[in-house]
C-alpha cells in the first residue's frame, strides 16, 4: 500500500479513473482541479485498487478526494514529493483530521463545509419577484466586482482582476443573473464545467443591499435547472456550515447532504 505522485493529469486519469468515476460527487474537488494542479496523488491498496486521491492546487494546499483515514495518515510523512510542505489542507472531515493529526504539526480549523447533491429540484414558492437570465458580455464588469465581493465575504484573498475568470463562465453560458422587476441584476450563480457527470454550483452571491428578497434562491434554482437540462447527472454545491440561511435555502430547493468537509491551516 503506497502513495504515488505525478504532475501529469493524463497519467493520473489513467491510474485513478475507476476510483474517480465510482463516486464523482465525493471526488468533485479533485475532478475540478486535476487539469491545473501542480501535483496529483493516488493511494494504491495491496491488490492494486486505488482508494484515495488528492490534488495540490494552489501550491501548498492539497485537496483530498474520497480516501480512507488509513490513506490520509500514511500521507503525512510523504510531504508530497516535489511540492512544498502543506500550509493548508481541505477534504472530507475524517480524512483531514486523520492527516493533520498524523503530521504532528499544530493546526487549526478554518472552515467547515457540507457537500450537497441535488435530488428533485423544487422551485421556490412563492417565487421571488423578477426573472432569471443568462449573463452576457455587457455584465462582465458588474459580475467581476461581485466576484471580488464574494471572495472577501467567504474569507478568501481576492484577486486583483476577475475579468478573465467571469468572462470564461459567461462565454460558456455557465453564469446566471437574477433581475429585479425593474431590470436591475440583483443576484448571481454559476456552475462549473461538467466532469464525470458532475458539476458544482458556485459563486452564489447577492449584494448586501438586495438580500432578504429570495433573489439568491431564484438564481440558484435557475442555474441548477440549466445544469439538469444540459444533462448533468449530479448537480453539487458546498455550503458553509456556519451559515444556516444558505443551508436552509439549498435544502428547500431539493439539495441533500452528502459529506461534511473541513479546511485546516497549519500554524507551525
Amino acid at each position: 500500500m503506497t502513495w504515488s505522485f505525478t504532475d501529469s493529469a493524463a497519467t493520473f486519469r489513467a491510474v485513478a479513473a475507476a476510483h474517480l468515476a465510482a463516486d464523482p460527487a465525493r471526488n468533485t474537488a479533485v475532478l475540478t482541479l486535476m487539469d491545473t494542479a501542480g501535483r496529483l496523488g493516488w493511494w494504491e491498496e495491496a491488490d492494486g485498487r486505488v482508494t484515495g486521491v488528492l490534488a495540490v492546487a494552489p501550491p501548498g494546499v492539497p485537496s483530498f478526494g474520497a480516501m480512507t483515514e488509513e490513506a490520509a495518515r500514511a500521507l503525512a510523512p510523504e510531504v508530497l514529493p516535489g511540492a512544498e510542505e502543506p500550509t493548508e489542507v481541505r477534504g472530507e472531515t475524517a480524512a483531514v483530521e486523520a492527516y493533520a493529526e498524523a503530521t504532528g504539526r499544530p493546526w487549526t480549523p478554518t472552515v467547515r463545509m457540507r457537500l450537497f447533491r441535488l435530488g428533485e429540484l423544487t422551485p421556490p414558492d412563492p417565487a421571488p419577484a423578477g426573472r432569471a437570465r443568462l449573463a452576457a458580455a455587457a455584465d462582465v464588469p458588474l459580475v467581476a466586482a461581485w466576484t471580488r465581493e464574494f471572495a472577501v465575504a467567504i474569507g478568501d484573498e481576492p484577486a486583483e482582476d476577475y475579468t478573465g475568470f467571469v468572462t470564461e463562465r459567461i462565454t460558456e453560458g455557465r453564469l446566471w443573473l437574477w433581475e429585479a422587476p425593474d431590470g436591475r441584476p440583483v443576484s448571481m450563480a454559476a456552475v462549473s464545467r461538467t466532469i464525470e457527470g458532475q458539476a458544482r454550483v458556485h459563486l452564489v452571491h447577492t449584494p448586501p443591499a438586495e438580500r432578504g428578497r429570495g433573489y439568491a434562491t431564484g438564481a440558484t434554482e435557475a442555474v441548477s435547472r440549466a445544469a439538469l437540462d444540459a444533462g448533468v447527472a449530479q448537480v453539487l454545491l458546498f455550503t458553509d456550515l456556519a451559515n444556516p440561511t444558505s443551508n436552509a435555502l439549498y435544502r428547500r430547493l431539493g439539495y441533500r447532504p452528502v459529506t461534511d468537509h473541513l479546511g485546516v491551516t497549519f500554524t507551525g
